[in-house]
């Protein structure tokens, strides 16, 4: 038996034991490679910007766990700073001055963001900022934008982009006509459409809930004067303004998008990157609308592993990272040059590509028009996408397995990192 069949065959053992006991063998549907064929891999270890799948390839990876990773695979000071922490006690149901500090870090970083409620998903955060939308103002509707992805709870699958639309699916079965009835979407970077629903619904709107660069149907920059617009007719109206940050708090600036467009919305949900690869998230707005949030107010919300140790220690960490300037710049540099070296390449080959990128987040969309909607993002050739990832795979990059996802920097992907990069795409854009 060759080298290639036996290193093949461990990866293909365990996609089969997993399809036996876990739906698609996969614990979140976007890694099954649905949308590119072939067979997903098993990650063993990473170290900085590379990972190792289970039959020993050394892959460059540019999906860093979907975002979170902007310190790379394993970065000495958040391990250091997450075995000290499990070491202490991996979980106490009780506060810990670890969630003070992260706290502080992020209420300092983000001046829209008042004050903060750990939890410990973005499905969890953004769920619980409509909840506190729908109490401060008493109303029921919710705008959000077709493509946009935050989170699998009911209401909001409502075209949903990500991985509901890199799996073909409906909104999703099991989700009831009345949960979705008061959720109203508008097209991405539309703004009149925007209007014309508070025309209608006005006062039934209680938020409107975006993301402020669309990161979950390929990274598409919200149009000049958007973002603006939203904050102009919320407050024409009474309704609440919420940024759901999660993947592009700290991806697009060290501010979050809110810093880089200068928009204050009212609540502001993160994730991603202030877990440093852990599992955490919160939400978190303005101090007269988080005071609403028990127990100091009546809205509920609870979590049990909510504000956990060793993911505070890890954000804190990585936080801590970041505080200087120039790690985020390498992580920005990297993108933005990675970003050059796939529209060079498309426009020596004639592949039709357009390359969209905000800070250390990129997609390569295969159209030869910019992609400003999640109806322009469908339109892009989703084969074409499928037979590069799978060239690049075989080159040693890792890409996210959808067309409809982003691409991701560290600040540890350095100039080997890049010719690595730059020789795969030559390589994959000339098949």
């Amino acid at each position: 038996m060759s080298r290639r069949a036996v290193l093949e065959t461990r990866n293909d053992a365990l996609v089969a034991r997993a399809r036996k006991v876990m739906p698609g063998g996969v614990s979140s549907p976007v890694r099954a490679f649905a949308a590119v064929g072939g067979t997903p891999r098993f990650i063993e270890r990473g170290a900085g910007a590379w990972i190792t799948d289970a039959d020993g390839n050394t892959l460059l990876d540019l999906v860093l766990s979907w975002g979170p990773l902007i310190a790379g695979h394993a970065h000495p000071r958040v391990v250091e700073a997450a075995a000290a922490a499990v070491a202490r006690g991996s979980s106490f149901g009780s506060s810990c001055e670890l969630e003070v500090r992260l706290a502080e870090q992020i209420t300092g970083i983000m001046p829209a963001v008042e004050m903060i409620r750990f939890v410990s998903s973005g499905t969890e955060a953004v769920m619980s900022a409509m909840r506190l939308a729908r109490a401060a103002t008493g109303r029921r509707g919710i705008v959000k934008f077709e493509g946009c992805y935050h989170g699998h709870s009911d209401a909001l699958l409502a075209s949903a982009g990500s991985g509901v639309a890199t799996l073909s699916l409906p909104d999703s079965p099991g989700v009831s006509p009345a949960v979705v009835a008061d959720t109203h979407l508008a097209a991405y970077n539309d703004l009149e459409a925007v209007g014309e629903l508070f025309r209608v619904f006005g006062d039934e709107i209680a938020a409107v809930l975006v993301e402020p660069v669309a990161g979950n149907m390929g990274v598409v920059p919200p149009a000049p004067g958007f973002l603006e617009g939203l904050r102009r007719v919320t407050l024409e109206h009474g309704a609440l303004l919420v940024f759901d940050e999660v993947m592009t708090g700290w991806r697009v600036h060290p501010g979050g998008a809110q810093a880089l467009y200068g928009i204050a919305p009212d609540l502001t949900t993160l994730g991603k990157v202030m877990g440093g690869g852990f599992p955490a998230a919160a939400y978190g707005g303005r101090r007269e609308l988080m005071e609403l949030v028990a127990p100091e107010g009546s809205v509920y919300q609870a979590g049990t592993l909510s504000g956990n140790p060793v993911a505070m220690a890890a954000g804190l960490a990585t936080l801590e990272l970041l505080g200087d300037p120039g790690q985020w710049a390498r992580a920005d540099s990297w993108a933005r040059e990675a970003a050059g070296v796939l529209a060079g390449a498309a426009a020596r080959r004639g592949v039709p590509l357009s390359v969209q990128r905000v800070g250390t987040m990129f997609t390569p969309f295969f159209t030869d028009t910019p992609v400003r909607s999640f109806s322009d993002a469908r339109r892009s050739d989703r084969m074409a996408f499928a037979r590069f990832f799978h060239a690049m795979l075989d080159a040693g990059v890792y890409l996210p397995p959808s067309p409809l996802e982003a691409c991701f920097s560290s600040m540890v992907h350095d100039d080997d990192a890049l010719a690595h990069f730059d020789r795969a795409v030559r390589g994959a854009l000339a098949c």
